[in-house]
């Protein structure tokens, strides 16, 4: 069978050593639309967005992201993101050396497809733990394997007014800058592959939303500070095309912010579930 959740479910990935360096982090936050100086500019006290933390291990790539999981045969045109998180023990340094360790956590049956959820800690040549990162991918056509269909954490979205509001007009090179910060997926560039998908053109990256509303948040609320967030969790709940506008809602409850990300004049849905922690 194409998964098989008594081989996949605890396996530990190879463990993943990476650097990167003050342009790296410059070029994740310009492919994420900031122009904040003190995200893009080594001259005005550098910070990296949390978000970073996701890509850093695969930023020097050049090839589509390996499918190769225990247990599970799979097909890069069947699969989206379906959620993602990370949380930083402290805000994370403009550069360095990592090991990145990953297990796969759990495989969800929803019927007509599988979630596969990875969980992985990275840990400084010290053994300090930097970050840690949970996700899921969707994988259409490969559920009905008998398996646990999962839980699902709502976030509730305040009644009252939003605290702030932004909108981000995503550029039609968007995609095709984002994906020089490690993710080759043919789905964000290839016209062809993206029909094979079922899309009628190709996407933007699901974490490239992620890293926008994230930094839209950070702008509206924090004042740019990117020190101060410890996480930000999101489920991805539609796509995004080159060209659409973003709309980010967010409203403070303590040390907690919920954020409400839609796209296009309709206001589909583009994150839920989303929930940001600071300090």
């Amino acid at each position: 069978m194409p998964i098989d959740p008594a081989i996949a479910i605890g396996a530990e990935l190879p463990d993943r050593t990476f650097s990167w360096s003050e342009p790296d982090v410059q070029l994740y936050a310009l492919a994420i639309g900031s122009t904040d100086p003190r995200h893009t500019l080594e001259t005005h006290g550098l910070q990296v967005l949390p978000s970073f933390g996701i890509v850093a291990p695969s930023f020097h790539e050049t090839d589509p992201p390996a499918l190769d999981l225990p247990g599970c045969d799979l097909d890069l045109s069947q699969i989206v993101h379906g959620a993602q998180s990370i949380s930083v023990t402290a805000p994370l340094p403009t550069s360095g050396t990592a090991t990145l360790s990953t297990r796969i956590s759990d495989v969800w049956d929803k019927g007509t497809a599988a979630v596969i959820w990875q969980e992985g800690v990275a840990r400084s040549g010290s053994g300090q733990e930097l970050w840690t990162v949970r996700s899921s991918m969707f994988v259409r056509g490969e559920g009905g394997f008998g398996g646990s269909r999962g839980s699902s954490d709502v976030v509730a979205i305040p009644s009252r007014p939003a605290d702030a509001s932004s909108a981000y007009e995503v550029t039609s090179q968007q995609a095709l800058l984002y994906r020089l910060c490690g993710d080759r997926n043919p789905l964000h560039v290839d016209a062809e592959f993206a029909k094979a998908a079922g899309f009628p053109a190709p996407i933007l990256h699901g974490l490239c939303t992620y890293g926008i509303v994230l930094r839209e948040v950070t702008e509206a609320l924090l004042d740019g500070d990117a020190s101060r967030v410890r996480s930000f969790a999101a489920r991805f709940a539609g796509v995004v095309f080159p060209g659409e506008t973003i709309h980010v809602e967010a409203w403070e409850d303590g040390e907690q912010i919920v954020v409400s990300a839609t796209v296009g004049d309709d206001r589909r849905p583009a994150l839920a579930d989303c929930l940001l922690t600071t300090v």
